[in-house]
Order: structure tokens, then C-alpha cells, then sequence
């Protein structure tokens, strides 16, 4: 199949058959169609891309970036498909050679002015539901993250400046300087 259409769902089997050369993400069983990032995303992603393989470095966690398939829900329809901007996967048996099969640790998404309603709404209720333990909404416009930590079933929200350091819950021993994520803005 080249492409999806409107009004049907679909299966991880399904969106690995697509080849249009667009992005998609499954949103269960609702295919959405990515567009590219601007250029205060990309800024935003080396940045942390650089923290989070500093801070790896040499230990059981792995970071990855966006191209990179995160199935949420592969035991339960197999029908939601993310690529998140950045996540970190400390169980390696999740790992496999083509994405990650289950609930990453710890997920950041930038936003940008055509993701913000699924940011913000539809993927924080994907992520909550799968279990996403720590997951950033990083703001270039405001030059804000909002951190969702995940306690009892609920996100538990704060939200941090441009010149805040923020602990990160679900990696012990680091804090990111908001002032390093916004550097280059």
C-alpha cells in the first residue's frame, strides 16, 4: 500500500508496508502524516542529543532520535506507532534492529506550531497509558519545558524556564541546563 487513507485503522504490520517516503505515526490505529522540523527544533534536538549521549555514555541506557519507531501498545492491537523527538530505553530487551517494542523511559517532545495539539493531548495520553515514566514538552517559543513524571498512574506536572537546571527523574545523576537546550535561540 503507497499510502493510508482517512477513515481507516491500521496495525504496525500495516504502517511498515507504507512507501511514500513521508513519516506517518499511528495514534491507535489513526494514521498521522509528520512534517519537517524548523530550525529551532533541530537546534533544540542537537542540544539535548548531545547532553543525553554525553551523560550515556558507557552505561545500560540508550538514547535515540527522531527517525526512530517507539510501538507503545505492541500486546494490545499493535496500532500505535510514535517518533518521538528524542527517548531513552534503559530495558534493552525493548530494543530491537528496527525500533523500540514497548514504553520508552523517558520521552522529549519539541514542539512545533503544527504538533502542538498532539504534544500536548493526544501523544501525553498515549505516553501515560503505555506507562511513559518521564516525559518533557520542550516549548521554543516560550523557551519553557513542561515535565510530566510519572507517580500512581497520573502525570505529575512542573515547568521550568530558560535559565532553570532540571533534574531528570527517570536518570539519576543528571540535570540538563535549560540555558544549553536554548543556546543557540
Amino acid at each position: 500500500m503507497p499510502h493510508p487513507k482517512d477513515n481507516e485503522r491500521y496495525t504496525y504490520a500495516d504502517y511498515c508496508s507504507w512507501d511514500d517516503g513521508k513519516r506517518w505515526e499511528l495514534h491507535e490505529g489513526v494514521a498521522y502524516a509528520m512534517t519537517g522540523p524548523l530550525t529551532a527544533h533541530q537546534s533544540i534536538s542537537m542540544q539535548l542529543s548531545e547532553i543525553l549521549n554525553g551523560f550515556l555514555r558507557g552505561k545500560s541506557c540508550r538514547p535515540f532520535a527522531a527517525p526512530y519507531d517507539v510501538r507503545l501498545n505492541p500486546l494490545d492491537g499493535d496500532d500505535t506507532v510514535v517518533q518521538p523527538d528524542l527517548l531513552v530505553v534503559c530495558d534493552k530487551s525493548k530494543i530491537t534492529d528496527k525500533c523500540c517494542v514497548g514504553a520508552p523511559d523517558f520521552v522529549i517532545e519539541i514542539l512545533s506550531p503544527t504538533t502542538i495539539r498532539h504534544d500536548r493531548l493526544l501523544k501525553f495520553n498515549l505516553y501515560l497509558k503505555a506507562g511513559v515514566r518521564e516525559y518533557w514538552i520542550i516549548d521554543p517559543e516560550s523557551k519553557t519545558a513542561q515535565i510530566f513524571e510519572l507517580k500512581d498512574g497520573r502525570y505529575i506536572a512542573s515547568v521550568y524556564d530558560e535559565v532553570s537546571c532540571v533534574p531528570v527523574k527517570t536518570l539519576p545523576g543528571l540535570e540538563i541546563n535549560m540555558a544549553d537546550v536554548f543556546v543557540e535561540m
